[in-house]
């Protein structure tokens, strides 16, 4: 059987008194010793220099109730008992050169003693296992008839063993994996695992996140159940504060973000507080960080670091706290290398980086996103809307297949189901229906590629597209979407040579499209 041994600091009120009249009053450390069911094996008593003469006292009183206790004083030198850094430090010393030995001996840290701040230091130091026991409360008699022993409790930080807490813990962490996903029963593994990280990171963390995807994957609306999430932890106070970056332009970018004082420009006829100052203790979303400027994302830069800027025309500074989640659909880190962007902002806001997938690689998860929508749908219109039968599968099996493009990601989809409920008669959406708006589909999306070439204005001259045949420039219009698509070179090439590369002896997908890619002039981190 393990041997009791219990450390705690002497009480110098609680433990205090030279008199005969201290029996007749409940003293922590000396009523503990005292019950007759309990033995303490070794009393371990933390104290300061000046308060020798009481533990002289309680050695002699613990001897005297309990000769079987051993009591070892320990001194320690703690010019303020209030002073969290000291007190710490010393707990931390004493717990490096205690010879503790877990598998002889059973300790219990006694945190009725003591100042505030040592108690909470002794529980920091049980809970950081520095102290390999168990917290030890003691509490005085609530009648005097009941003598002065009290009673004690022992409370083990290992919530593993309390079954009921680790339940609520598990729930309170799914309620907030499903706040992020709004109720969304997502399938896709690699999304519902990236949800997972950035719920523990949204709670435990205020460092900047930053969200990556096609436009209409979801940044937005993933950036909004964070600051309810947080919000709802008590985190944070203020605004959601949510700006598309590519909307400011010239001059006024830097007033709309950091305000601007009366004067500052011609038309500045009174001072702006600006997009920053409003999200002071909030969240500020910023999609398409890569569309700003270089003074703007250099002022960014100190706002994130320091917490406070200099509105245009001001030489005061203004003070905003906030979180900082920003958007892109940009590759920044070739940004970077292009010198488009600042190398500093992106390593600060690039601690905590997702991809959002776009809808088309998460087919699993269509149906679950429909319900939301037809939801959404029913609520705005005040009465139910849902498919038939053979209507929904008849979409679903369209939306699923390869020939859903999905171009728009989750707002194509959004607007799908909007144009089906309210056409919807009686609120049921009919087989008619549904090949009507499949038939949309395929033609907005047909007009969106015939606009493709567009894209290649951006990454060829006019003298090679003039050069280009017409069989040619679809087939590099394709690679350039599948390559755009894709996280990686390899991840390309493995799309675009699935089928080929079986049937080659030596097969390297990358160098493949790299090469391909070099017949136009282009290269992986132009597209």
């Amino acid at each position: 059987m393990k041997k009791t041994v219990v450390i705690g600091f002497v009480g110098t009120q609680l433990d205090s008194g030279t008199n005969s009249s201290r029996w007749e009053r409940w003293r922590p450390t000396v009523s503990l010793t005292q019950h007759e069911s309990l033995i303490i094996h070794r009393m371990v008593l933390l104290h300061d220099q000046k308060h020798q003469v009481l533990v002289g006292l309680l050695k002699s009183d613990i001897a005297a109730v309990s000769p079987e206790t051993e009591v070892v004083p320990v001194a320690m030198n703690i010019a303020d008992p209030w002073d969290f850094g000291q007190v710490y430090a010393a707990l931390y010393d004493f717990a490096g050169q205690y010879p503790f030995d877990a598998e002889q001996e059973e300790y219990w840290i006694h945190i009725t003693t003591g100042t505030h701040v040592a108690q909470i230091c002794l529980f920091l130091m049980v809970e950081a296992r520095y102290f390999p026991g168990v917290l030890l409360q003691t509490s005085p008699p609530r009648k005097q008839r009941n003598g002065f022993l009290g009673s004690y409790t022992l409370i083990d930080l290992d919530l593993g063993r309390y079954d009921a807490i680790a339940q609520r813990y598990a729930k309170a962490e799914a309620d907030a994996i499903m706040l992020l996903k709004s109720g969304i029963e997502t399938r896709n593994p690699a999304f519902n695992r990236m949800i997972d990280e950035i719920e523990q990171v949204a709670v435990r963390s205020k460092a900047p996140i930053l969200l990556m995807g096609q436009t209409g994957a979801g940044k937005s609306f993933l950036a909004r159940r964070v600051y309810q999430l947080k919000k709802a932890r008590h985190q944070i106070s203020g605004n959601f504060v949510d700006v598309n970056c590519a909307t400011l332009r010239g001059d006024g970018a830097a007033s709309a973000l950091f305000g601007h004082v009366k004067g500052a420009f011609t038309g500045a006829q009174q001072d702006r507080g600006g997009l920053l100052r409003s999200a002071d203790k909030g969240l500020l979303f910023l999609d398409e960080i890569g569309e700003l400027g270089e003074d703007e994302q250099a002022m960014l830069l100190k706002a994130i670091e320091e917490k406070n800027f200099y509105p245009v025309g001001s030489d005061k500074l203004a003070v905003s706290d906030f979180q900082l989640i920003a958007g892109t659909n940009r590759d920044l880190g070739q940004e970077v290398l292009e010198g488009r962007f600042r190398e500093d902002l992106y390593a600060r806001i690039n601690l905590w980086s997702y991809e959002l997938p776009p809808l088309a690689h998460r087919p699993e998860d269509i149906a679950p996103n429909i319900d939301y929508f037809l939801a959404q749908q029913s609520t705005e219109l005040s009465r139910k809307v849902s498919f038939n039968k053979e209507a929904r599968q008849k979409y679903l099996q369209f939306a699923t297949s390869p020939a859903a493009k999905w171009l728009g990601n989750f707002r194509d989809l959004s607007a799908s189901i909007l144009r089906l409920s309210t056409l919807a008669d009686g609120g049921r959406i009919t087989d008619r229906l549904v090949e009507q708006e499949i038939m949309r589909l395929v033609k907005l999306w047909a007009n969106q590629a015939d606009n493709s070439d567009i894209q290649l204005n951006n990454l060829l001259s006019a003298e090679q597209l003039a050069a280009l045949d017409l069989f040619d420039r679809m087939q590099l219009e394709a690679v350039v979407k599948v390559c755009r698509e894709c996280k990686s070179l390899s991840e390309a090439g493995r799309q675009l040579f699935a089928v080929s590369r079986s049937q080659r002896g030596s097969t390297n997908d990358s160098d493949r499209l790299r090469k391909y890619l070099a017949k136009f002039g282009l290269e992986w981190g132009s597209l």
